[in-house]
């Protein structure tokens, strides 16, 4: 293939990966870090600015991860760099629990006319407790689902992944090495398949109504049914169209709560502000994180103002809406109004054909799915068998690694692209393009 043209917005690998520098790090990291965190790559990062990652041997690589969805605006983007900046040099911090910030406020109502913009509740009231992560917005959600309606199950979905504290732990079951050692979790949590089009066609919500709630779990006892609208973890699975509104009547026929969990499809992934938008679905309770600061920690958890009704003392945190924090969602959420979501979904529209053309050249690629910059590739084995390919999806994504090109995987074999929601056609493309020499490569 012809050598690309390398720019600014493109990758650029000088030293052997990884460079001396970054393995005088990794050297250190090892002997003094927790050996619990999945390093996916030899990646040392020493700066970043929109799509660009730089680590501190010089190479430019082209990130399509964007620190596991979260930097939606692009790396150190500049309008909220300076709203950091604005608000550090004024206040950082003095406990939102205790006393009152102006920004509090003022993020909820914007997140609220979100809400109302996107059609999704009718013109309902709002109200948002603000954490530090989606942990900690799926733990409060579980709280103020019990707290609310008294009752004390929950019904999550197999290879879901919520968080890693006890309650978000115990809803997520997408790897066991999440799970093993940890028992015993959080009780009155049971799982249910998610609905995956490509590899089943299983009926979900016949067996949740004909078999668990009939056999193993009360549904008058369910608090919450909790759902990502598209699944994250599990392989970036999107449900069939009518799964989630079918679902909904199912909750309002015995009086359960349905919990969005948008960590990581919600703030323009998909190229609407919040995944389940694209379906005609209601949810009571949204979980929010990731993407929502550009990479200041933040997680917010919001309900209907009639559910969000619980007593001063229920519920806290010291750190939770932290000024610095809220500063940078309200530039992001700007920003993320002004034209990243719409380009989220022109550049979804752009990928999606191109990976889906990609099948006719790689026989290992199954399947290709997603909605807007959350994509999906499946490797397997054998197209007729649908037999997963692990280790030759690792395999790409060290090759894509060799060639400045940062993805990571999802489920048992499929690749996710989730990068910043700033980027345009030509690194678009080449992302497409170095995809297919890196499977190339590793299939010869």
């Amino acid at each position: 293939m012809a050598a690309k043209v390398i720019s600014d917005k493109l990758p650029k690998i000088v030293t052997a990966l990884p460079g001396p520098k970054a393995k005088a790090v990794i050297d250190s990291d090892k002997r003094y870090i927790s050996p619990s965190y999945t390093r996916s790559c030899p990646l040392v990062v020493k700066s970043a600015q929109g799509a660009i990652v730089e680590d501190v041997d010089g190479n430019r690589f082209l990130d399509f991860n964007a620190g596991i969805a979260v930097c939606s605006t692009g790396h150190c983007h500049p309008d909220v760099v300076r709203a950091i900046q604005k608000q550090a040099e004024t206040l950082i911090h003095m406990s939102g629990t205790d006393f009152y910030y102006e920004h509090m406020p003022k993020l909820a109502a914007e997140l609220e006319s979100l809400m109302q913009e996107g059609k999704a509740q009718d013109g309902k009231q709002w109200r948002c407790f603000f954490g530090n992560s989606g942990t900690e917005a799926i733990e409060a959600a579980l709280k103020l689902a019990r707290y609310h309606t008294g009752r004390w199950q929950f019904i999550a979905f197999q290879s879901s992944f919520h968080g890693r504290t006890m309650g978000a732990l115990s809803l997520t079951s997408s790897k066991l090495a999440q799970r093993k050692g940890f028992g015993p979790l959080v009780p009155g949590v049971t799982h249910i398949p998610y609905p995956n089009v490509y590899r089943s066609s299983f009926n979900v919500l016949e067996y949740l109504e004909d078999v668990v709630f009939k056999t193993t779990v009360n549904p008058d006892e369910v608090a919450a049914i909790v759902i990502e609208p598209i699944q994250g973890e599990g392989g970036y699975i999107v449900p069939p169209p009518d799964f989630l509104s079918s679902l909904e009547k199912l909750a309002r026929k015995h009086g359960i709560l349905l919990i969005a969990d948008e960590v990581q499809s919600g703030m323009g992934r998909t190229g609407k502000m919040f995944a389940f938008e694209h379906f005609d679905f209601h949810p009571d309770i949204i979980a929010i994180a990731k993407g929502i600061a550009s990479g200041m920690p933040l997680g917010v958890t919001m309900a209907r103002a009639d559910i969000m009704n619980w007593k001063p003392g229920a519920h806290a945190s010291t750190f939770g809406g932290n000024p610095v924090c809220l500063a940078a969602a309200l530039e992001t959420v700007r920003v993320l109004r002004e034209k990243y979501v719409a380009n989220a979904a022109r550049m979804g529209e752009f990928l999606k054909p191109r990976l889906e053309k990609l099948m006719s050249k790689h026989a290992s690629i199954g399947d290709v799915r997603g909605k807007g910059l959350m994509l999906g590739i499946e490797i397997v084995r054998d197209r007729n068998t649908k037999e997963p390919a692990p280790q030759l999806r690792d395999a790409i994504i060290e090759e894509c690694f060799r060639r400045g090109v940062l993805i990571l995987g999802a489920g048992p074999s499929t690749i996710r692209l989730s990068p910043p929601l700033m980027i345009d056609e030509e690194q678009a493309q080449f992302a497409v393009d170095t995809f297919s020499d890196a499977l190339s490569k590793v299939t010869d």
